[in-house]
């Protein structure tokens, strides 16, 4: 009789392991893209020149670190060799990139089955990406893969995970609880600016881990088709997040509720790089927005020195919708403003439980403020880290425009094609002035010099320089030692941000592990008295106390 119980389950044992062999067998099967078929590959044969010390060519191209710590990369050329060049050029920062990101995935998802699963999910998730990326741009992805790391292979081969990793800023909003993503940008034009000419403001607060936005790059793209254009980006990452264009088009992304995606389609970031480079004006805008399908729910704040103005492309999988303000400027958080979308059910759920509505109410407050807006206006605003009625909700809360997580921040004038780029501390340090027309008007670079315009710098903002950042840099360090596993005293954590509800959960959770039940039940109270950024962290607040109020009376 046991022995017949022993080959059944056996039996169904091996029923099982078979089942998951040819399951993974699927998954790896069809999440194989094929590289692309380049017809002339002689841009593999370039390589990378050394005239000066810290400056890095191939032919016409360039790649440097300015002394603000911004890289600069400008390239040109037919789309696979553009995308060789990029790649040679930058190659070391194409693979730290990696190398971070890699990091931070293994931090969210410490288990090796499950990240092992994961490759496979999103290799089957993404296995029809290919069929809406263009041509141009695999070819581009392509070329930039040829210098990506050997130590990854594991993941994918090269070309695989540099174009999966385009679709990373749709995947990180589709996923809302991995909070990656919260923008913020706005504009102002006519009577409501100085000069009356068109000025563009953002925030782009993608976080995935600090490492991540350490070498951020400022680059110049004069492709062989379309328009010459700058954005801000990172190794290996040809979409757009931040972009203008020679023609004065401006291309900012914020990201919008969205229902969980069934499969892939174009990556946000292409949608708005297809935009930047071959867009003259709103109109042509919206013409490229409308014809890509996209598989997360999107909004395009597209600024015009043609048009003198701005609108928002708010774009679902489904539908598209344009939102024109018709006055002097226009306000971008996390939910669509349309009348198409506003009562959506998704749009209405952004709207009750996320920061989106309480930061837009503060960002309008702050512009009415300001009454005329001018450049230097626009950066204090994307500094500011207070609440509504100037309210001390603590630093780094989710509600305020500044949520110090911010890969980069930037302000635009079309018209006149400046574009400022924040560097360290996130948006705190100087913010640094590109003149596109100088830019685009050089013809290779055989010494190592600036292109910034440093007359038109705007300088740090005197707060780090004070004792309460130092204490916020203290507050994020017992954080992080928290996220490790590490003892720290909670007492500590809270007196370093005292007014941020964040610093209560974290030390209600801590000392809730710890079994300091009646401790981490005080934490959890004050933490419900504050400024709480959105419902899930609050209902998480209210159900913790609960639990710890409870067994601490056992």
């Amino acid at each position: 009789m046991k022995k017949r119980f022993l080959r059944r389950l056996l039996r169904v044992l091996a029923v099982i392991v078979l089942f998951f062999g040819l399951l993974f067998a699927y998954l790896a099967w069809v999440s194989d893209i094929p590289e692309p078929k380049v017809k002339d590959t002689a841009a593999l044969q370039l390589q990378r020149q050394q005239p000066d010390t810290g400056l890095y060519t191939i032919g016409n191209s360039w790649f440097r670190k300015s002394s603000s710590g911004l890289y600069e990369l400008y390239v040109e050329g037919a789309p696979f060799e553009r995308g060789v060049i990029n790649g040679k050029l930058s190659k070391e920062l194409v693979q730290l990139q990696e190398d971070y990101f890699s990091a931070q995935i293994n931090r969210l998802v410490p288990s090796s089955f499950y990240r092992h699963f994961l490759k496979y999910f999103i290799g089957w998730f993404n296995r029809k990406l290919p069929d809406y990326v263009t041509e141009e741009y695999k070819d581009e992805i392509f070329g930039v893969s040829r210098s990506a790391s050997d130590n990854y292979g594991y993941i994918g081969d090269k070309y695989q995970r540099i174009l999966n990793y385009h679709s990373a800023h749709d995947i990180g909003h589709a996923l809302q609880a991995l909070a990656l993503v919260g923008c913020t940008s706005f504009g102002t034009w006519g009577a409501a600016s100085e000069d009356s000419t068109l000025i563009i403001g953002r925030n782009f607060d993608f976080y995935v881990g600090d490492d991540f936005a350490k070498n951020k790059i400022v680059e110049f793209v004069n492709p062989s088709s379309g328009y010459k254009y700058m954005s801000v980006t990172w190794g290996g990452f040809i979409g757009v997040v931040s972009g203008m264009n020679e023609k004065g088009l401006t291309v900012t992304i914020n990201a919008a509720k969205s229902s969980y995606p069934t499969g892939a389609a174009t990556p946000v970031s292409l949608v708005a790089r297809e935009i930047v480079q071959y867009a003259k004006n709103i109109h042509e805008a919206v013409a490229i927005a409308q014809k890509r399908k996209m598989f997360v729910s999107e909004s395009f704040l597209v600024g015009s020195a043609a048009d003198n103005k701005a609108v928002i492309i708010e774009k679902t999988p489904d539908s598209l919708a344009i939102y024109d303000p018709h006055k002097n400027s226009i306000l971008c958080t996390n939910h669509f403003q349309s009348t198409t979308f506003w009562n959506s059910e998704p749009n209405k759920e952004m709207r009750e439980k996320s920061s989106s509505v309480y930061r837009y109410n503060r960002l309008n407050q702050l512009l009415a403020a300001n009454e005329k807006n001018s450049v230097q206006k626009t950066i204090a605003i994307l500094r500011d880290c207070r609440g509504i009625n100037n309210a001390d909700i603590g630093m780094g809360n989710e509600k305020a425009v500044n949520q110090f997580i911010a890969h980069h921040s930037i302000v635009f004038e079309p018209q006149k094609l400046l574009v400022w780029v924040s560097t360290a501390p996130w948006q705190l340090g100087p913010y640094v002035c590109y003149d596109l027309k100088k830019i685009f008007a050089l013809h290779g670079m055989n010494k190592n010099t600036e292109v910034n315009e440093t007359a038109l710098t705007i300088p740090a903002d005197s707060l780090i320089y004070t004792p309460q950042f130092k204490r916020f840099e203290q507050f994020r360090a017992y954080r992080a030692k928290i996220q490790d596993g590490e003892k720290i005293d909670p007492d500590s954590l809270v007196a370093d941000n005292p007014t941020f509800y964040n610093s209560y959960i974290l030390a209600g959770d801590y000392c809730f592990k710890n079994k300091a039940y009646a401790k981490a039940a005080q934490f959890y109270q004050k933490a419900l008295t504050l400024e709480i950024a959105n419902h899930g962290e609050r209902e998480h607040a209210k159900t913790q106390l609960k639990m710890a109020l409870h067994k601490a009376e056992k």
